[in-house]
């Protein structure tokens, strides 16, 4: 059975010092609740399951936490997806994570467009151009270079 893994992005955040430390934007929130609520009337996802893990820093803890607010769940912080982490050092964490439950990271520039492109096509530098607050969604037997494949991509602009 495939494995599903949602990649998103944080959304619009206030520039600011330091940087973990900057806020969402009225914007920014609403973009926030706006895929909550998407999330949230999906029927093809099993939501009771989904793992949701963010980046500590602020504006993606912001983000994941008005994700999880509709679907009742809880927020999990993980080191190791702050934007100057590597995507390989993702699918490492992937391949030894052992819950089987379908996850969601909700990251940064230029993490997110590295990890997808990583997956899907087996290069970092391939990744697609994520707006804030995009999701994009991806399957694999196995988290490995190259060995996913890309479900769907969601801009809140577009809903």
């Amino acid at each position: 059975m495939a494995e599903r893994l949602l990649i998103m992005r944080h959304s619009e955040a206030a520039p600011g010092r330091p940087d973990a430390e900057r806020e969402l934007t009225p914007h920014g929130q609403q973009e926030a609740q706006r895929m909550g609520r998407w999330f949230a009337a999906r029927e093809d996802l099993d939501l009771r399951r989904l793992r949701l893990l963010a980046s500590p820093y602020r504006r993606a803890q912001q983000t994941a936490e008005r994700i999880a607010e509709p679907l009742g769940l809880v927020v999990e912080s993980l080191p190791i997806i702050t934007p100057d982490h590597s995507p390989e050092a993702v699918v490492e964490w992937l391949l030894g994570e052992p819950d089987d439950r379908p996850l969601m990271l909700v990251s940064h520039m230029p993490l997110v467009a590295a990890l997808a492109g990583l997956l899907v096509d087996g290069r970092s530098d391939r990744g697609p151009g994520f707006p804030t607050a995009a999701v994009a969604e991806l399957e694999a037997e196995v988290w490995a270079a190259g060995g996913a494949r890309l479900r769907g991509f969601t801009d809140p602009a577009g809903l």
